[in-house]
């Protein structure tokens, strides 16, 4: 899971650091998904441990690291949804890179989820 966590904290920091460099480095609040993603990947680094109770740690600091990122942009997902029916914002690409950051926090969440359970399991049999 660590390199998934990795693996993750590098897409958000692509999308941060794009998006900044797209919209012509006016807007530093692009950057924000750069900050979730460098902290998902010290984190998943972190997780590179052969101690199970490091790695579950880290681990569930991540998940709730991304967690915190997902329901921070849940109201972008309807903004992007408005944005396809033809309402105008001020800053839409703003609202995108915040439905983006949204979606890959909730897939990063949901194989988590998927493997805690699947851990949960594995020490039960």
């Amino acid at each position: 899971m660590h390199k998934l966590t990795i693996a993750f904290g590098v897409l958000l920091i692509i999308l941060g650091v794009g998006c900044y460099v797209a919209t012509g480095s006016a807007h530093p609040t692009s950057l924000i998904p750069a900050s979730f993603g460098i902290v998902l990947a010290i984190l998943g680094f972190l997780a590179n441990s052969d101690e199970p109770k490091k790695r579950m740690l880290w681990m569930h600091i991540a998940v709730t690291v991304a967690l915190l990122g997902f329901l921070g942009t849940i109201p972008a997902v309807f903004q992007t949804i408005q944005i396809s029916r033809g309402v105008t914002y001020p800053h839409p690409v703003a609202v995108e890179e915040k439905a983006a950051m949204s979606l890959l926090c909730l897939l990063f969440v949901a194989f988590c989820v998927r493997s805690f359970i699947n851990a949960r399991r594995a020490r039960l049999v």
